[in-house]
């Protein structure tokens, strides 16, 4: 289970970091021309740049992704020293499950209010949420049930849930498509 944990931290950490980063880029963007459209901009669904101009793109007063890349980086940090073999202190474990638990529940709540206030998707945003869950997940799996068996079937229900409520928020755009 401690080889599963450093690979989901190092890799769903460096990918939440390449996320975020781009993230951080296109809202650099918007913000030097309003008239900017975003890469992730595809259609009324997919919209990043509807998102970024939105209360919850800045919840704490500055752009979400700078958390993500902060955030993000600590965790593939911490994948790689335990790929390399070092040993973490308890504190250090604790720490980590204190913010990834934060990113978790930000992250959820960011995914409600895109499906439900918002009425839009980032693209890239998605591929944060579905970084984060892993992440989330395998580190409290370590510092609470270290021999859980049926860790992947959480993962595969959790994400399932996530599509439902993606499907049905936005079932009137996805009907129109077929």
């Amino acid at each position: 289970m401690n080889r599963i944990v450093a690979w989901v931290l190092a890799v769903g950490g460096f990918v939440g970091l390449a996320a975020s980063f781009v993230l951080t880029l296109e809202k650099i963007a918007l913000l030097k021309d309003p008239f900017y459209v975003p890469t992730c901009s595809i259609n009324p669904v997919l919209s990043c740049g509807s998102i970024m101009k939105t209360a919850q793109a800045e919840l704490f007063g500055f752009p979400n992704p700078l958390l993500g890349i902060a955030g993000f980086a600590v965790v593939t940090t911490l994948g790689v020293l335990l790929l390399a073999g070092v040993s973490l202190p308890s504190w250090v474990w604790i720490g980590l499950q204190v913010g990834v638990t934060f990113g978790v529940l930000f992250v959820h709540w960011l995914i409600v209010q895109s499906l439900y206030e918002i009425g839009a998707l980032c693209p890239y945003c998605m591929v944060v949420w579905a970084a984060m869950i892993p992440i989330f997940w395998y580190t409290t799996l370590r510092n609470i049930r270290p021999g859980f068996q049926f860790h992947s079937v959480v993962l595969i229900l959790w994400y399932l849930v996530i599509v439902a409520g993606v499907l049905q928020a936005f079932w009137f755009y996805w009907s129109s498509l077929v």
